[in-house]
């Protein structure tokens, strides 16, 4: 885990970090025009012996000074790598950064979600953290007051990355929390937040007699449903829909179980503290709430960490203009403050570094 409390790097190595920072927008679209150009696929594909930049213009369709701009400022971010052959003629390699950027999945997906979801919406960061709105979500249109409500309207590349990177996170998590949520069979559970209803269908495969309702947004709860039916599940999976923030909406009671799955990280902490409140009214001592999220100090990787606080930066930006991955005192603190308490915390779940919380209700 990275010490935050320490500034040991270099001054000449802040600097390097300095210029990477003024240029991040530039080298961001560089690597996409690599990808997308299929120049850095072709690079891959010739192994240790590489393409010259003629080569690789000649394979990828493009001009040679395409090539030769784009594998430079590759270079700088170790991307590539110079391989001069026994001729003295340079050609280039993938290096071990552009390993991940072809074949690592985390690497992919939060690329993807980055170019298609947050890139344009993130020059009016600035006037999202002045308005505590999410001003850069008008790339998709005037009219949206969070991602959530546009979501079904999203483009369909943007619609896929944007899925693609809620479930990779959350879904790699499923098979260690399982059990755990499990080792007290409920037998009526509510799944808040429930979005297309992987962790219901996960949940009625595991145990035949666990009924789940998905609660979450009308446009949302469409989804889920159709996803539950194609499952074969669609006789114990129901849908209930449900505002989180609207004081008229009520919560359904009646559960064993809650199930919140990258959920309260789409709130403010105030939020959350009031949507528990509301739930407070209507489950007893004895209900079973868990809260499954990625807090970012208790990641293993310096790398895992740095994401979830860049992932902060959308739900600024694009998503709410509020909420942001928490830490583990910060969200448990919001939780206990509408009356629960935390009976144990599982950490470390999942390739991701999972946190499962269990609460209860203070009695």
């Amino acid at each position: 885990m990275q010490d935050y409390t320490r500034d040991t790097i270099r001054a000449v190595d802040a600097k390097f970090e300095a210029q990477k920072i003024a240029f991040a927008p530039l080298t961001f679209q560089a690597v996409r025009a690599l990808l997308e150009l299929g120049i850095l696929r072709k690079i891959a594909d010739s192994g240790d012996t590489g393409l010259t930049r003629e080569e690789a213009a000649e394979q990828a369709g493009v001009s040679v000074y395409g090539v030769g701009v784009l594998a430079e400022i590759a270079l700088g971010m170790n991307v590539l790598k110079l391989r001069p052959d026994t001729e003295g003629t340079e050609r280039f390699v993938l290096g071990k950064t552009g390993w991940f950027l072809l074949e690592d999945d985390m690497t992919r997906v939060n690329f993807n979600f980055t170019k298609d979801i947050c890139y344009q919406g993130a020059y009016d960061l600035a006037e999202s953290v002045r308005s505590g709105k999410p001003r850069g979500l008008t790339v998709f249109g005037e009219h949206w007051n969070t991602i959530y409500e546009a979501l079904s309207s999203l483009p369909e590349r943007a619609k896929k990355s944007w899925f693609e990177f809620d479930h990779f996170y959350s879904d790699i998590a499923f098979p260690e929390a399982l059990p755990i949520v499990f080792a007290s069979p409920p037998r009526r559970l509510y799944d808040i937040g429930g979005n297309t209803a992987k962790w219901a269908i996960k949940c009625c495969a595991y145990d035949p007699q666990v009924r789940v309702t998905i609660i979450d947004l009308p446009g949302q709860i469409a989804a889920a449903e159709k996803n539950a039916a194609a499952a074969g599940f669609g006789d114990r999976i129901e849908q209930y829909p449900w505002d989180a923030l609207d004081p008229a909406s009520p919560f359904p009671a009646g559960a064993d179980a809650l199930w919140m799955s990258q959920f309260l990280d789409c709130f403010s902490l105030d939020q959350v503290t009031a949507i528990l409140t509301k739930i407070h009214f209507v489950v007893t001592p004895s209900t079973d709430i868990y809260v499954l999220e990625p807090l970012w100090d208790m990641q293993r990787h310096e790398a895992a960490a740095y994401s979830l606080q860049a992932t902060s930066l959308y739900f600024t930006c694009m998503a709410n203009g509020a909420s942001k991955m928490y830490r583990f005192a910060e969200l448990t603190g919001a939780i206990e403050k509408a009356g629960f308490e935390l009976v144990c915390a599982h950490h470390g779940l999942g390739s991701n570094s999972y946190s499962l919380l269990h609460f209860h209700k203070k009695s």
